[in-house]
């Protein structure tokens, strides 16, 4: 398949290889550079996407904000409630050994 590769195969190809020699070449603080200059660009760009859908849809943010303090309250609720709570077996087994039952005094 050597000369019948599309050209955009080959231009990619050709983009790869352009970016490893880059690579070879610059120190390694300059490749930090660079990746942390894309990953700024990259939260720049999410950034103004979400203020896009904040701006169009005020009301499912706020639906999405309470949602999420509603799950962080119950997490926080059922964390709490786990130091209180007896271990998993205690209530069967004491079920089975008639404990906290009343029972009648027998006269005599």
């Amino acid at each position: 398949m050597g000369k019948s590769k599309l050209p955009q195969d080959r231009a990619l190809d050709l983009l790869a290889d352009v970016g490893d020699g880059l690579r070879r070449k610059l120190p390694d603080k300059a490749v930090q550079w660079i990746e942390t200059g894309a990953a700024l660009g990259a939260l720049r760009a999410g950034a103004k996407v979400a203020g896009g859908v904040v701006r169009r849809n005020p009301l499912l943010v706020g639906a999405a904000v309470a949602g999420a303090g509603l799950l962080w309250y119950a997490a926080r609720q059922g964390a709490g409630d786990a130091g209180r709570r007896s271990p998993p077996g205690a209530r069967a087994a004491a079920r089975r050994s008639g404990a906290g039952r009343l029972r009648r005094l027998s006269p005599g």
